[in-house]
């Protein structure tokens, strides 16, 4: 089992930084890649983006291209989510989750991945 917990979310200024945090436990994670979803009210889960643990390929949605960085910290067994420039629109619960790219290398879709963890929220103000 795996456990994922993030950590780092807070409220925020349109044009303001945060950084996520999000800790992987349980088992050897090598053959994943870390995803990062939000999700606000009335919503579907969004994929943010994601960074596969071994060569640390990232690959990002088109909304935060260029403002949100996804980064990995193998001796911490930690994923991080930069984001700057935030965005009223960037409210959100923020998750991270886990994909085996081992059975798929579609990591855009929330229901690839197979843990979870219980999210952060993200609150921009304008």
């Amino acid at each position: 089992q795996v456990q994922l917990v993030e950590s780092g979310g807070g409220l925020v200024q349109a044009g303001g930084s945060l950084r996520l945090s999000c800790v992987a436990s349980g088992r050897d994670l090598r053959n994943y890649a870390m995803g990062w979803f939000r999700q606000a009210p009335g919503w579907e889960r969004e994929f943010v983006g994601a960074i596969a643990w071994t060569d640390g390929h990232t690959y990002y949605a088109e909304s935060v291209k260029g403002r949100f960085t996804i980064s990995r910290d193998n001796a911490k067994h930690t994923v991080y989510l930069e984001m700057n420039s935030l965005k009223p629109e960037d409210s959100a619960v923020y998750y991270c989750a886990a994909v085996d790219l081992l059975r798929t290398i579609v990591v855009v879709k929330p229901t690839n991945y197979e843990y979870w963890g219980q999210g952060t929220q993200v609150t921009v103000s304008s």
